[in-house]
C-alpha cells in the first residue's frame, strides 16, 4: 500500500507505548482539562522522541478520568448510573484528543489519529463478580462508606485512601485491530485502546457494551502481540520495577526473567499489571520494558528501567543479586 503524499512513510521498529492515566492526572492532582494539558507536556516530549525514529502506537490509562466522569454523571442524575462502557468511550475520546493535539504540535509533519477502540471480553469472566480495578479519586473511609451506601459502588482501601473498584475482565480481542494495522502501514501514529479500550461482549454476532474497565497494560500487551510489535514500552512514574518496594532494602531491577516475575507478588493496582503484561508479551517473542516516562528513549535503548526477559538470572541496577 502506497502512503498518500501528505503522509511520510515511517520505518524502524514498531513500538506500542502504554502511557499511564496518572500522567495526565497525577494522584492528588486536579483532574480539570487545564491541569491535564499542562501535565501532558512531559508525556508528549517523551513520546515525540520515540516517534522520530520508530513506528509508534500509543495507548493510555483512564482511571482518574473515567472516575471523574462517573462522579459528574452521578451528580447530574443521582438515581441513575451511567454505563461504564459509555464513560470509557468518553474518556478515550477526551484523553485521545489531548494527546493527539499535543503530539501533533510537538512533532510537526507527523500524522496522528485517535481511534475509539472496543475490546472484547467474556460476559462470564469471574472478574464481573470480583471488582478490583480502581478508578476515580481517593476518599476517606467515611466518604467511601457514604458513597457505597448512596450509589451501590464498591470500594477498596489503598495506602493513600479508599477508591472505587469496578470489574476488570480479561481482554480477548481488539475489534478495530485491522484498521489500526492499516494506519500503521500508512505511517500514521495511532492513539488507541485508551483505558484498555471500551469493554464489549459479542453475542450472536452482535456487539454490546459491558459494565467494566479493561486493564490498559494487559490490553496493550494484547494489541502489541496482534500487531507484531517489536517492543512494548510500559511507562509509569517510577524509574524501574523494584524488588522490596516500600522497604529500606528496595532495589531497582534491570533484567527481570519471567519465572522470577511470576514467583513474586506485585502491587495489584500499580506495577502488578505491568509486570504481567510484559511477561505475556515476551513469552510471545517480543521485547518489553518498564520504567519512567522521562526515560522513554533510554528505556527503548536498554539503558534505563526494567527489561522483562524470558529466562536467565535477575539483574539489579546496582549489580547482580
Amino acid at each position: 500500500m502506497t502512503p498518500p503524499a501528505s503522509v511520510p512513510a515511517r520505518h524502524g521498529p514498531l513500538l506500542v507505548v502504554a502511557l499511564g492515566g496518572n500522567a495526565l492526572a497525577p494522584a492528588g492532582g486536579a483532574p480539570d482539562v487545564g491541569s491535564q494539558r499542562a501535565n501532558l507536556a512531559r508525556a508528549v516530549d517523551a513520546i515525540a522522541g520515540l516517534v522520530a525514529t520508530n513506528r509508534v502506537v500509543v495507548t493510555h490509562g483512564n482511571g482518574p478520568q473515567v472516575g471523574l466522569l462517573a462522579l459528574q454523571a452521578a451528580a447530574y442524575r443521582p438515581g441513575e448510573a451511567e454505563p461504564l462502557d459509555v464513560l470509557g468511550a468518553e474518556s478515550e475520546g477526551l484523553i485521545g484528543y489531548l494527546v493527539e493535539q499535543a503530539l501533533r504540535n510537538a512533532s510537526p509533519g507527523t500524522e496522528v489519529v485517535t481511534l475509539l477502540t472496543q475490546t472484547v471480553v467474556d460476559a462470564r469472566d469471574p472478574a464481573f463478580s470480583h471488582p478490583t480495578k480502581p478508578i476515580g479519586p481517593r476518599y476517606t473511609r467515611d466518604e467511601a462508606h457514604a458513597l457505597a451506601e448512596a450509589r451501590n459502588w464498591r470500594f477498596a482501601e489503598e495506602v493513600t485512601g479508599w477508591r472505587r473498584v469496578v470489574a476488570s475482565p480479561e481482554p480477548l480481542a481488539i475489534v478495530e485491530l485491522g484498521a489500526i494495522a492499516r494506519l500503521v502501514e500508512l505511517g500514521v501514529v495511532v492513539i488507541c485502546a485508551g483505558g484498555g479500550g471500551i469493554p464489549v461482549v459479542v453475542e450472536g454476532g452482535a456487539v454490546r457494551g459491558a459494565e467494566a474497565v479493561v486493564d490498559k497494560d494487559l490490553a496493550s500487551a494484547l494489541l502489541a502481540r496482534r500487531l507484531g510489535a517489536d517492543t512494548l514500552v510500559l511507562l509509569t512514574d517510577v524509574p524501574a520495577v523494584y524488588d522490596g518496594w516500600g522497604t529500606a532494602a528496595r532495589r531497582p531491577i534491570a533484567r527481570l526473567p519471567v519465572p522470577e516475575a511470576r514467583a513474586r507478588t506485585w502491587a495489584a493496582g500499580s506495577v502488578g499489571p505491568k509486570v504481567e503484561a510484559a511477561c505475556r508479551f515476551v513469552e510471545g517473542g517480543g521485547r518489553a520494558v518498564i520504567g519512567s516516562l522521562d526515560d522513554a528513549s533510554r528505556l527503548v535503548a536498554g539503558r534505563a528501567g526494567t527489561e522483562v526477559v524470558v529466562s536467565g538470572s535477575i539483574v539489579y541496577r546496582d549489580g547482580p543479586r
